[in-house]
């Protein structure tokens, strides 16, 4: 029997496979091993909330492949047109997973985040980015989930004591202090209103999740967010996490290499003297300036319909 551990496992490489077994029940074909692949990768996609919108629309009613075939026999009698019916019905879930409705600075987030702490960090960055569009709820969640855990993981590294019950913007200030990019330590008037942006951000996205996320019940007139309250909540979470965890990102070197190194697991540049030179700041400063023109959208649910 073609069993699990001979499943693809990058989500588009399945998704073709459950396409190919549709495919191939369309034009004759089928036995019990595409049986078990079409329930096993449709049960898949359907409970994944960022893939299952996506998915044909005719999978969800059909359990199993005999009801693939009762649907797909009557759509065209030659096999030709019921293989291009199926294939293009799979356009938007194939295109999801490969990344078309992504962001330009999703892959580089990524690759740093997978760097960093693939398992925890990353999983958060990931559940985030697949919510962004078809469960917004959700991803402002997982903003507030991937920042509280690049600030924990960070501060575990660098054996700064917190309270794992504490509110997101105070573990976001003490990971700031730890690593030198509080507000009160920059001396450069520029940097000291950069980084109180910062802080604001992260507060902003806190309160976003506690009023407008899935985290908490709602009334029957509370404002829902959309997929650009979601969109604008992870990009910013990604920018600030992305900032804290890169190499080289503060604003001034903090004498604490070794450690985000070994987190890392790769080795940064000697830290600098401080009060003699600065590192570069990221380019996640452009992306910061959206939060000064929309800090009211964030702020109040009044602007969301």
């Amino acid at each position: 029997m073609f069993s699990e551990p001979e499943l693809p496992k990058h989500p588009v490489e399945r998704a073709q496979a459950l396409q190919n077994v549709m495919v191939s029940r369309a034009t004759g074909g089928g036995g019990n091993d595409d049986a078990y692949v079409y329930a096993l990768l449709r049960r898949e996609f359907m409970e994944n909330p960022a893939t299952g919108p996506l998915l044909p629309s005719f999978v969800p009613t059909c359990r199993d492949l005999n009801q693939i075939w009762g649907h797909i026999k009557d759509i065209a009698p030659k096999y030709d047109p019921r293989k291009k019916y199926i294939y293009e019905a799979f356009a938007p879930l194939l295109d999801h997973l490969e990344g078309a409705n992504r962001a330009p600075a999703d892959a580089d987030v990524s690759d740093a985040l997978v760097s960093f702490d693939p398992e925890g960090v990353h999983a958060a960055w990931t559940k985030a980015i697949e919510r962004r569009k078809n469960d917004p709820d959700g991803a402002i969640t997982m903003a507030r989930t991937l920042l509280e855990t690049v600030c924990k993981r960070i501060l575990d590294a660098m054996g700064v004591k917190y309270d794992d019950g504490a509110e997101l913007p105070t573990l976001y200030g003490t990971a700031a202090k730890a690593l030198n990019v509080a507000p009160s330590q920059q001396t450069d008037d520029m940097f000291r209103a950069i980084m109180g942006a910062c802080h604001t951000v992260v507060d902003r996205i806190g309160s976003m999740r506690n009023k407008l996320s899935d985290a908490h019940g709602r009334g029957a007139g509370a404002a829902k967010p959309e997929a650009r309250h979601a969109e604008l909540a992870v990009n910013l979470a990604s920018s600030l996490a992305l900032f804290l965890v890169q190499p080289g990102s503060q604003c001034e070197a903090p004498p604490v290499s070794y450690a985000l190194s070994k987190v890392a697991q790769r080795s940064l540049p000697q830290a600098l003297p401080r009060g003699q030179n600065r590192l570069r700041l990221p380019d996640f400063v452009g992306r910061l300036q959206i939060v000064l023109r929309c800090e009211t959208d964030i702020a109040s649910a009044s602007p969301i319909r």
